[in-house]
This record gives C-alpha cells, sequence and structure tokens, in this order.
C-alpha cells in the first residue's frame, strides 16, 4: 500500500472515532456530568467547548469567531492537504503529523459547523490542578506537534549536519 492511502485510512479512522466517542458522549451524558475512571486523575467529563484550545476566545463577539473558528481552520486544512501531498514521498513523520493536524481539525471543525461548539470529554486533573478537558481530535493534533517537534530537535539537524559534512 502507499503512503497517502495509508494516511487516507488514518485520518479517516482519527475522523469517525472522534465523531463516533463525541456522540456517544453526547447521548449518555448530561451536560457538565462526569463519571470517574481513575478517581481524582481522569474523568469523562461532558464539556461545550465554543472557544479555542482552553477555551480561549469562547465568548467573544461573532465577528472575532466566525473567521478564528470558521474560515481560518477551513484554509489551514486545504494548506494541510497541499503538505500532506507534496511530503508523502519525502518524509514520512512530516506526512504523519500533517495527516493527523489535518483530522483532528476537521473532527473539530464538524462540531463547530454542526453544533457551533466542540464536545470534550477527557478530562485529567490532580489535586486543585486541572487540565483542559479534550477530546480525539485534540489528541491527534498533540501528537502531531510532538512528532515535528521531536523531527525537528533530533532528526532535521542531523540530517544538516550530515548534508553539510560529508564523509
Amino acid at each position: 500500500m502507499n503512503r497517502l492511502f495509508k494516511m487516507s485510512v488514518l485520518i479517516a479512522t482519527i475522523i469517525i472515532s472522534d465523531q463516533i466517542t463525541k456522540g456517544i458522549v453526547q447521548q449518555k451524558f448530561a451536560l457538565g456530568e462526569t463519571v470517574p475512571v481513575i478517581p481524582n486523575f481522569f474523568h469523562l467529563t461532558y464539556v461545550r467547548n465554543p472557544g479555542a484550545a482552553f477555551g480561549m476566545l469562547g465568548y467573544a463577539p461573532d465577528y472575532i469567531r466566525t473567521p478564528l473558528f470558521f474560515a481560518l481552520p477551513v484554509v489551514a486544512c486545504i494548506w494541510l492537504l497541499w503538505l500532506i501531498w507534496h511530503s508523502r514521498n519525502k518524509n514520512l513523520w512530516h506526512c504523519l503529523a500533517y495527516s493527523l493536524i489535518f483530522a483532528g481539525a476537521v473532527g473539530n471543525l464538524i462540531d463547530r459547523f454542526s453544533m457551533n461548539y466542540v464536545v470534550d470529554f477527557f478530562d485529567f486533573f490532580i489535586g486543585t490542578h486541572h487540565f483542559a478537558a479534550f477530546n480525539i481530535a485534540d489528541s491527534s493534533i498533540t501528537i502531531a506537534a510532538i512528532i515535528l517537534i521531536v523531527e525537528l530537535l533530533f532528526f532535521s539537524k542531523k540530517n544538516k549536519n550530515s548534508a553539510s559534512n560529508p564523509v
């Protein structure tokens, strides 16, 4: 199987898993309801996020929210498709990361266009230190960011050094 096909399957799997889990949470939980999975560490909690990451700008006026949460992500998705296409035969890690970001962006865009908010439910905390609730789409984007950072820090330098200092 070629890389583009594999990335397409990955993207579809993430988007479908994201939407199914969000649907289950909406059907089985009341808004704000929390169910301990690991008490005092990890709960499933139904949260509606009208904003960006960590709820930023969630209650900003529509003239700010519309371009930031609807138009800009659509443009970014088109750009990500271009990046996936152009990295497919050059760099596995870049292609994977762009595919993960695209899948996460589409998963959250589906929510924004259909409900005007994003469903979040993974809820981690330790004592009074609470991490913002998130979902599978957010996880996909975070994993992609980690891949890109690791690739940049540990592999890009190695490649640049070997190119500039031939043996």
